[in-house]
């Protein structure tokens, strides 16, 4: 049909009447356009560009998507919307349209300067924030309120450990069943939104934490805890191993002798990260001996419990690398030098160093991505995460590396870009308000210049970002990280221009 004119009252009159999308999504047409109407909410339409709407649905050309304040009001094709009369137009024509993107594993909102604008110019307007602390948590009730420009924070509890840790404050060391199930009650007392546990836990009391877990609601994730098997820990309830710990001894054909090592060797108060050295030492050769059979019944088990894969590639690549090899990353202007300084003497704790130990790391990484390949072949859901504030890993920067990541791990574009989009939602529980371009949604939304479903590097190549309705252009996200530069060069002033935690950041 042909584009009509129409004053705001008729557009929302006619958005009444055509708003099935919204009725699907348990919304009352009518209702929602009576209350915009009354609260004056601006209308932003979106017009004609190719939606790629997160679901398995053809990507849809010529569309136009309406948004009415912080919501998504109608989707369709362009030729059946009147022109609305005042609405702000985004022009998507020869444009590609896609949900907002959640970074999945990430630290350091509160550094306010640097980190949000940094995440949003790069479409990233959600993200789950992995340790829990004041600083942080303040950060995302300044987003919540508006009151900071920022993407949306899934919040974790302070990581949870055992009383020898490789970490320090602000994380909550516990000994026994009674501290852990004190710190989940501390943990939703904090209003987090799921909790963190670490590698040194205790038996009894990550027993005693995941049962707590379980009487409040409160999922649970983090690393794999070294005293258990990965699938009794999935089965307590953990819902993700982060950044593959343990996943290569699990599904090698050595998985036994490998425990069994593990299983003898204690926890050295005098010696914290021996442990740690040799876990990660026995998961490299594991990745050598990888067993089809054995990891077939690893994937079937961890899939019936709903555990996924969190590779975070983005840092596992800065680490499998020599110290230097980052050190002139452009994007550092970002960064401020502080930073910089802890990145450059941390790294040397984990990178390689001679030739031999080069191309063996350089061999992990890549049964890492062969293995992620085959975990996501067995139907594991995978989520694209990047562990943002270690090394050379960059707020929203890094989530672009990680996409190209996981194609080289063997997902198509489309089912990368849905593991930061429709299975980050609904891994957290979001799927009926966030992860793809559907009415009743929020209005999170990145217009490409190229289709990210032929090449995934088009999601680097943004024009536009819309995080809760607000509509950031080009001229506006390059303003931001001109902002960004300038404040990475000042000396830090305020108690939430950078952590205060940095000095006890690491892989977590």
């Amino acid at each position: 049909m042909a584009r009509v004119e129409a004053n705001r009252r008729d557009f929302l009159r006619w958005l009444a009447t055509a708003g099935a999308g919204l009725a699907a999504a348990g919304i009352a047409p009518a209702l929602f356009a009576q209350e915009a109407a009354a609260a004056g909410t601006d209308v932003v339409v979106v017009l004609g560009a190719t939606v790629v709407d997160g679901t398995d649905a053809p990507a849809r050309p010529n569309s136009a998507v309406v948004l009415i304040g912080d919501r998504i009001a109608w989707v369709g094709p362009a030729v059946e919307l009147p022109h609305c009369a005042g609405a702000r137009i985004v022009d998507g024509r020869g444009r590609y349209l896609i949900p907002g993107l959640w970074d999945m594993h990430a630290h350091g909102i509160d550094y306010e300067k640097l980190w949000p604008p940094m995440f949003l110019a790069n479409g990233v307007t959600g993200i789950r924030e992995m340790q829990g602390y004041d600083e942080n948590r303040a950060t995302r009730d300044k987003i919540d309120r508006g009151e900071l420009l920022g993407p949306r924070v899934v919040m974790g509890s302070a990581i949870i450990d055992g009383p020898v840790s490789l970490l320090g404050p602000p994380i909550t060391q516990v000994a026994n069943a009674e501290e852990g199930r004190a710190a989940v009650r501390t943990a939703v007392a904090q209003r987090s939104d799921f909790v963190k546990v670490y590698f040194y836990l205790p038996k009894d009391a990550y027993y005693a934490i995941a049962d707590e877990c379980r009487r409040f609601g409160l999922p649970f994730s983090g690393h794999w805890p070294y005293r258990l098997r990965q699938l009794d820990a999935a089965k307590a309830g953990q819902r993700t191993f982060e950044h593959l710990f343990g996943l290569h001894i699990a599904t090698s054909s050595r998985r036994d002798e490998f425990l069994a090592l593990l299983d003898a060797q204690p926890f050295d108060p005098n010696a914290k990260r021996d442990f740690f050295n040799l876990a990660r030492e026995l998961d490299r050769q594991a990745a050598q001996a990888y067993d089809p059979a054995t990891a077939e019944s690893h994937f079937a088990a961890l899939k019936a419990l709903d555990n996924w894969v969190s590779p975070t590639f983005a840092v596992n690549r800065v680490i499998s690398r020599p110290a230097g090899t980052f050190a002139h990353d452009p994007r550092l202007k970002y960064v401020s030098q502080d930073i910089i300084d802890y990145w450059a003497d941390r790294l040397t704790m984990f990178t390689p160093v001679t030739a031999e130990q080069i191309a063996q790391q350089d061999a992990y990484f890549e049964a890492q991505l062969r293995l992620v390949g085959e975990a996501h072949r067995a139907g594991l859901g995978v989520l694209g995460g990047t562990d943002c504030l270690n090394p050379y890993v960059f707020p929203g920067f890094s989530l672009h590396d990680e996409l190209d990541y996981l194609v080289q791990a063997g997902l198509s574009p489309r089912q990368a870009l849905q593991s930061v989009t429709r299975d980050a939602a609904r891994f957290l529980g979001k799927a009926s308000t966030t992860g793809t371009i559907t009415p009743g949604k929020v209005a999170d939304l990145v217009l490409l210049d190229a289709n990210p479903l032929t090449d995934i590097r088009a999601v680097r190549r943004i024009d536009t970002v819309v995080t809760a309705g607000r509509v950031l252009d080009r001229t506006r996200l390059t303003r931001m990280l001109a902002d960004v530069e300038t404040a990475a060069k000042q000396p830090p002033a305020g108690a939430n221009s950078r952590s205060v935690r940095l000095p006890v950041r690491g892989c977590c």
